[in-house]
């Protein structure tokens, strides 16, 4: 008999009895047992994405930083485990994958984990292996037996596929992974994550998206002003919660403040007026707003600085104004973490690295944190700042790229940051990857985003930063020299053509060629509009205004050719300079008094190229930009026979004697004569065209500038919807036929005969460099053989080291062979570039010689202190770019492995010894926790 319970409940006897059965039998699955281990519930998102997985499918997750996406990675570890599997775990970048690993070896142990990066082989057998993207691509073009039983791979951060010089490693990877392997895709959120789907399912197989826009914690928008902390929006603004429509609006508060910011001001009676920006409105000093964030409780902080120099000025301003962070309990806590970490670093070196200064400051709860910090600083910075211990880390947006350093707030000194080009707003999709670090899941309640008040701010703006939901994932995919010998020498070059057709550059390029079709469509309709606008009754419009464009085409070319010619005049004027002419440049970065340091070589299509000193000490190469006009020079000055452009003191002597110089002569520039009359007055062809748009009927129509404006907007929308129709015509098959340019180039220079790969081709088959086929040919050359260990890392430092700076002058050459090989490498790739230009292919990078010569001295011997005297390296840039250079310096030994000669005098022994030589002191210090 059920009882009144039961019925009003409505559960039978035997369907509550299957239902403990269900739950019975989830708890006994791998995902019950692998949900046991964790103190909390699963997530929606979590659960959804892990039942995809245990039921066999590929998963792509898409969900914001810090809300456990990582969980479904680690139940591809669970499962894998549980079956006998092996499972891949991949990341962006080697520091990542260090965390990783330390993570997965404190859960399983350290005989079940394994890790290799380039850096760091550690139980490369394990049955989970932690790896960088790039090691998973190797090993499957070399057909590695460490793949043999794999069955998952994780892919953490997959949306990295989207950066313009690595992300090419993801869409390989996905492509070349056997098919019975299931892919796990880790994605922060992206807007098109169905797009990325469903390009998955078509050459993964069945592949699941989940995708979560829920943040765990909740965001709270904030803006600094002066001392006061003022919320960003008028209504409840943590993201997540609350009506939409209420937190659109802005805080008056802060729009009153913008109104303020901006100023109306009378240039004088009667004229117009202009409207300026005044800098009125509240200025920070970074100590103080560390001081308003701890008064609100808002420590540990992250504040995104974009400047390595403002990351170190920052902890040093915090140290100069006093400021304790931390307990005394807190601070014998940081001295025996940084005594374990830091014990390998030699006594001698310390100086240098600046360890007395870091260190005290991490006592007060403050580091900086960039790409120019030595990795053991770094990590030391990483492991106290999650252990709560440093409570205001000062970091450039690196450490936005996965690094595991959760924080109560994130502070955004600016909305403006350098891309590596020029300085650009900050995105959307980069302002939620940089806020997203706020707020620790299971520590915090809520996360805080503050942006500070800077003038000029609108409030706006910033809303609309932090509330645009629309980031975009887009492919930066193009075929590679390495690439196209490794795809060919496994399929051929027709199989590998259709492969690189599976790409998601090419999917999105085909998915967006409707839309493109559609567009030109719609605006050939908007044409034909145009057209019948401008009808005249007196003749044909359209005949008119084509006369009037060409017209405007011959003004805009005489004028191009006059502004050649002027340009030829200034580069000719920049062959006569000798070393010390004082000249006046009037553009680009130099603008005003230099004297010359060095004239540059004459010949070639941009000139000579000289270097010069600035009133300001800073020394830079002219370029035709800094030029307005032909050059003169002023005066002279004497330039020491020994000056050395990196030496402060040698250029604050020579700049003082440019200032007497220039106090002593007379600046006002030698008057030059000019052209009376402009090519324009004086052009046959031109006063033709003029004569023959008077004579037309439709030049004395009383509607003629009315026609002539629809004539000018047919003109300008049939121009845009040319181009369109160029690019639906170049989207079809474009990264194929890009393909089939690298595989030209490849045949023209013997590495490809057909079908086949050459000797030389298997050579470059090893090489998983940007430079690989330049690497490639300095080695067929043989410019580097019979090099020693120090020249040949020397050489090969060209090749992966990119100056920050341009404007450094002539890099420093070590004498004999070492000079000599560096202007080989320079002169292959030369003719390597024009042939890439001739082929229409993007050319390799120029090799960059501001290393040589510290890398020289260093595999040398030579002390860390004496390398990086006197230049303007960090010394974790040079551990950074040194590891770099050990890497390539691998790829050749294994290169040319077949080669080694015997008595061990070869390239394939030099570069060994180059490994070791570069590889010790502060280089060697291992970053596997």
């Amino acid at each position: 008999m059920t009882s009144a319970a039961d019925q009003g409940s409505g559960t039978s006897p035997a369907k509550r009895y299957a239902a403990s059965r269900r739950r019975a039998a989830a708890q006994r699955s791998p995902l019950g047992a692998f949900r046991a281990r964790y103190p909390f519930e699963f997530d929606d998102f979590q659960v959804r994405a892990c039942e995809a997985l245990q039921q066999g499918q590929g998963v792509l997750v898409a969900a914001p930083t810090g809300s456990g996406k990582t969980v479904v990675g680690e139940f591809a570890v669970h499962l894998a485990l549980a079956s006998g599997r092996k499972v891949f775990y991949t990341t962006p970048i080697k520091a990542l994958s260090n965390q990783k690993y330390a993570d997965l070896v404190r859960r399983h142990g350290p005989d079940a984990v394994g890790l290799l990066t380039g850096d760091n082989t550690v139980n490369g057998e394990a049955p989970v292996v932690v790896m960088t993207t790039e090691v998973l691509r190797n090993m499957l073009y070399a057909g590695s037996s460490t793949m043999t039983g794999l069955g998952y791979v994780v892919m953490d951060e997959v949306h990295y596929l989207a950066d313009r010089f690595r992300g090419a490693v993801w869409e390989e990877v996905i492509i070349h992974l056997p098919e019975q392997v299931q892919l796990v895709s880790l994605s922060a959120t992206v807007s098109n994550a169905e797009e990325f789907g469903a390009w998955l399912d078509t050459v993964r197989g069945d592949t699941a998206v989940v995708v979560s826009e829920h943040r765990p914690v909740p965001l709270w928008q904030h803006v600094v002003a002066g001392r006061r902390l003022l919320d960003l929006f008028a209504g409840p603004s943590a993201t997540e919660d609350g009506d939409p429509a209420a937190r659109a609006r802005v805080n008056p508060e802060l729009r009153a403040l913008a109104r303020q910011d901006l100023r109306v001001v009378h240039t004088g009676r009667g004229r117009r007026r202009h409207p300026r920006r005044v800098r009125r409105g509240p200025s920070h000093s970074r100590p103080e707003v560390i001081v308003t964030l701890d008064r609100e409780g808002l420590l540990p902080a992250i504040t995104f600085v974009f400047s390595r120099a403002g990351c170190e000025a920052a902890v040093g301003q915090c140290v100069a104004a006093g400021l304790w962070l931390t307990s005394p309990q807190e601070r014998e806590r940081i001295r025996a973490v940084t005594r374990r970490r830091c014990t390998e670093i030699p006594e001698e070196d310390r100086g240098v690295l600046g360890f007395g200064e870091w260190s005290q400051a991490l006592e007060r709860g403050l580091a900086a944190h960039h790409a120019g910090l030595l990795p053991t600083f770094k990590e030391v910075v990483e492991e106290l700042f999650s252990e709560g211990l440093v409570k205001a880390v000062f970091a450039t947006e690196t450490l936005a790229l996965g690094i595991n350093m959760p924080a109560r707030s994130v502070v955004l000194e600016k909305l403006v940051k350098w891309n590596g080009e020029t300085h650009a707003d900050v995105t959307p999709g980069e302002y939620t990857q940089l806020t997203g670090r706020a707020g620790r899941r299971g520590i915090d309640v809520e996360g805080h985003a503050v942006v500070l008040w800077q003038p000029g701010l609108d409030p706006e703006a910033v809303a609309g930063l932090a509330s645009t939901r629309t980031y975009p994932l887009r492919s930066s995919f193009r075929p590679t020299y390495n690439m196209a010998v490794n795809l060919v020498g496994q399929v051929g070059r027709a199989r590998a053509r259709e492969i690189l057709q599976t790409s998601f550059a090419q999917f999105q390029a085909d998915r967006a060629v409707v839309g493109l079709a559609r567009q030109v469509q719609q605006q050939e309709e908007a044409l034909a509009g145009y057209a019948e606008a401008m009808h005249c009754d007196l003749g044909d419009f359209a005949s008119y205004a084509r006369l009037r464009r060409r017209i405007a085409d011959r003004e805009t070319e005489l004028s191009r050719v006059t502004s050649r010619d002027r340009r030829a005049e200034a580069l000719a004027s920049l062959e006569r300079l000798r070393r010390g002419d004082v000249i006046r440049l009037g553009g680009g970065r130099a603008t005003g008094w230099v004297v010359v340091l060095d004239p540059g070589t004459p010949g070639g299509t941009d000139g000579p190229r000289p270097t010069v000193l600035t009133e300001d000490r800073h020394v830079h190469r002219v370029s035709p930009n800094d030029l307005t006009a032909p050059v003169e020079p002023l005066t002279r000055v004497t330039v020491p026979k020994g000056f050395n452009p990196r030496s402060p003191q040698a250029r604050r002597d020579l700049a003082s004697s440019l200032g007497a110089a220039l106090g002593t002569a007379d600046r006002d520039p030698p008057r030059r004569s000019g052209r009376s009359r402009s090519r324009a007055a004086d052009d046959p062809e031109l006063q033709q065209l003029r004569a023959q748009l008077r004579a037309h009927p439709c030049h004395g129509c009383p509607d003629r500038e009315q026609h002539a404006r629809w004539a000018e907007r047919w003109w300008r929308l049939k121009r845009e919807t040319d181009a369109l129709q160029r690019r639906v015509e170049g989207r079809t098959n474009s990264i194929a036929r890009v393909f089939d340019r690298v595989c030209d180039v490849l045949t023209e220079h013997g590495y490809l005969d057909g079908d086949t790969v050459t000797v030389q081709g298997h050579r470059l088959s090893r090489l998983y460099t940007e430079a690989d086929l330049l690497v490639a040919e300095c080695l067929r050359e043989g410019i580097w053989d019979g090099l020693d260990g120090p020249a040949l890392a020397a050489c090969v430092s060209t090749l992966v080291y990119e100056s920050r700076r341009d404007d450094a002058g002539e890099p420093q050459l070590p004498a004999g062979p070492v000079g000599g090989a560096v202007e080989d490498t320079v002169r292959i790739w030369s003719r390597l570039q024009e042939r890439e230009r001739h082929h229409q292919l993007e050319p390799t990078a120029e090799p960059d010689l501001g290393l040589v010569w510290a890398v020289y001295r260093w595999a040398q011997g030579r002390s860390l202190e004496e390398v990086l005297r006197g230049g303007d390296l960090a010394a974790g840039d040079f551990v950074r770019w040194c590891k770099q250079v050990i890497d390539l310096l691998g790829q050749l030994a294994q290169a040319t492995v077949g080669e080694a000669v015997p008595g061990g005098t070869g390239l394939h022994a030099a570069a060994r010894d180059a490994v070791e030589q570069v590889r010790r002191g502060v280089v060697a210090y291992s970053s596997v926790v």
